[in-house]
């Protein structure tokens, strides 16, 4: 099978680049994949982007030297399969919360005897080659997302479940949990900030590694430098929205 780039970056301690999309367009899948990150998400739960666009997305990462990932709708098992089976390497997994819910995610995510994914491997044995099956287990990253007061109090628990390859914090949602504002978690003394501190700090002596949402690069360096293992620097149409901008302040300097 083709091998996860993603397990021998995190088996190296090397950083993680992510790219995120929410723009349903295979050109704009291909172009994030050849600028130079690690993976590329596709987003299906916030991004405007169906399960067959997603396919066509997934296929034009694979023409590039990214890993591509997938952010599922929800927790549905039955979604989650068919992502998988369409060729992602990964699912991150929105509003995980318990231990129970996080078994639930790694048995989707897994063939028996480690889960209850249902064998039709479909494009995925495409991309990752004719013994997909038999090495999907090793091979595929599953990533609950923290970003509830419940999975914060749940952390150890969520941590401890077995097959869990990462967490993946969902900062503006998280603080939506706590009361405060999206982007609360660039203030220091602000309930987020503390909680994202928290969650890195169990992450790291359970030994499980991290990414993070972050809202540009120089955020993303910040969260590399305090430990986290995969960063996403904003997704496309932010970033697409402030090079426009940039553009038209330029012409009209």
């Amino acid at each position: 099978m083709r091998p996860n780039t993603l397990k021998a970056l995190l088996a190296q301690g090397a950083p993680i680049t992510n790219a995120w999309l929410s723009i349903p367009s295979g050109y704009l899948a291909e172009g994030a994949g050849h600028q130079g990150f690690d993976a590329v998400t596709v987003d299906l739960q916030h991004g405007m982007i169906g399960v067959e666009t997603a396919i066509g997305m997934l296929q034009a990462i694979s023409a590039t030297p990214a890993v591509p990932l997938v952010r599922a709708p929800s927790d549905a098992a039955a979604g989650i399969m068919h992502l998988l089976d369409a060729g992602a390497y990964g699912v991150i997994c929105p509003m995980i919360s318990t231990r129970a819910q996080t078994e639930q995610l790694v048995a989707a995510c897994r063939y028996p005897p480690l889960g209850h994914r249902s064998f039709g491997p479909a494009r995925g044995k495409l991309y990752g080659g004719a013994d997909y099956f038999d090495a999907a287990n090793d091979e595929i990253l599953v990533i609950p997302m923290i970003e509830t007061a419940q999975a914060l109090e749940n952390i150890d628990d969520i941590l401890s479940v077995p097959g869990v390859d990462m967490i993946y914090v969902g900062p503006n949602d998280l603080a939506l949990d706590l009361d405060e504002c999206p982007g609360a978690e660039t203030h220091a003394d602000s309930a987020t900030a503390r909680a994202i501190a928290h969650i890195l700090g169990r992450a790291r002596a359970a030994g499980v590694a991290t990414g993070i949402f972050c809202s540009d690069g120089a955020l993303a360096r910040q969260r590399l430098g305090e430990g986290s293992d995969l960063v996403t620097p904003g997704n496309d149409f932010a970033q697409l929205m402030g090079a426009m901008a940039q553009a038209v302040r330029a012409a009209k300097a």
